[in-house]
């Protein structure tokens, strides 16, 4: 991502049609709780792995992690502002990655959400699977009175001027990886250790927006349902036959 400060531009809510999701198209959601980076990330190669051999169903995995700092393929070491000690110390985990974008941070009151979607089966567009991602933020965000934005020049969804959903995708054969993380309730003081995604910006969390936290379970919830609304997905628990 460049550093330079991009122009905002005004909420751009409903420019994705809602349908009805695609004859015959799941995609199983599961909640993993507090997992660490690396176990999600294994988990993320598993299910990545079963789609690529012929898996009908998609998968959408939600988990909240402890504090981590993560590197993308396009990571500058200039944005991490405190050393492995210092974060080591802070009790950060540090973990490169193979998702796309710079350096960002996940934590406690953040919901991380990992789609594993076969887009040959949707569209091959990754900009057009980006967009669609912030779509499934906007719309969520705006079953709480919030209006998200698109920026012409930087990945995300923000509010104001502040960044309040970082994105992050990796594909492999068309089968997307890695995914999305809105701040709920999160300690913003934590990505004080580094320049998100390299942009001097502010962040922000619906808690902060709305002055009160929202219950995590319902905006879950919400996602799943804006998401299966964007993709055209009948979504189900993993629990669910």
């Amino acid at each position: 991502m460049a550093a330079s400060t991009p122009s905002v531009h005004r909420p751009q809510r409903g420019t994705l049609p809602t349908r009805q999701p695609a004859a015959g198209k799941v995609c199983r959601w599961r909640d993993l709780g507090l997992t660490p980076y690396q176990d999600a990330w294994s988990e993320q190669l598993r299910q990545v792995e079963a789609v690529k051999q012929g898996s009908p169903e998609d998968r959408l995995l939600f988990v909240e992690h402890p504090h981590v700092v993560t590197l993308g393929r396009n990571a500058d070491d200039a944005n991490l502002l405190a050393g492995p000690e210092r974060m080591a110390a802070l009790g950060i985990d540090l973990r490169p990655t193979d998702r796309g974008g710079d350096v960002t941070y996940h934590g406690p009151g953040q919901i991380v959400g990992y789609p594993i979607l076969n887009l040959a089966d949707w569209k091959k567009d990754v900009a057009a699977y980006m967009r669609a991602l912030e779509e499934v933020l906007i719309r969520t965000l705006a079953d709480y009175g919030i209006e998200g934005e698109r920026d012409a020049e930087a990945t995300g969804v923000w509010v104001d001027g502040a960044k309040v959903a970082a994105l992050g995708v990796h594909v492999s054969r068309w089968v997307s990886s890695h995914g999305f993380a809105l701040n709920v309730t999160t300690d913003l003081s934590y990505f004080g250790h580094i320049v998100p995604c390299g942009l001097t910006r502010p962040v922000t969390s619906m808690e902060k927006l709305l002055g009160r936290a929202p219950e995590r379970e319902k905006v879950q919830a919400d996602l799943i349902r804006r998401f299966g609304e964007v993709f055209e997905r009948t979504m189900k628990s993993a629990q669910e036959e």
